[in-house]
């Protein structure tokens, strides 16, 4: 047989095949669960104006249902802004970004602690209310 294939050849191909597909579902499956209690990552600049940008829209378009039309418009504004009009914006996000790295910093050094007693208050909270604690103390040793 010029160039044919034989039958054991196309099942050896099918079998490969088989095997590929099988392995490729499991992949995702392996994949690690999302922690709950992790800190979400902060919207951008251009979120925080969309968050502005949706409540106008809406006062001034009340009869749009449509979620694209508003991403599109917001967009439009979005790029028509000059820097000096979106500082504003960037300055919010960059106060949620500074928020957020500071969570984080928080919920690694919990996940490698491994101390879930630990209330959510840091330590310098803690320490300031002990001070507080210790001061009451004192005040009514010296009335005495």
């Amino acid at each position: 047989m010029k160039g044919g294939r034989s039958k054991s050849d196309s099942r050896n191909n099918d079998a490969k095949l088989k095997r590929k597909g099988a392995g490729a579902g499991t992949k995702a499956s392996k994949k690690a669960a999302k922690d709950p209690n992790k800190p979400k990552r902060p919207a951008s600049a251009f979120f925080v104006f969309m968050e502005d940008f949706r409540k106008q829209y809406k006062e001034s378009h009340p009869n749009n249902k449509s979620v694209a039309a508003v991403g599109k418009a917001g967009g439009d504004k979005w790029k028509s802004l000059s820097e000096a009009e979106k500082a504003p914006y960037a300055a919010k996000a960059e106060k949620r970004k500074f928020e957020y790295n500071k969570d984080m910093a928080a919920y690694n050094k919990r996940l490698a602690g491994g101390n879930d007693d630990e209330s959510d208050k840091s330590k310098s909270e803690v320490n300031d209310e002990d001070e507080e604690d210790e001061s009451d103390g004192e005040e009514e040793d010296d009335d005495e």
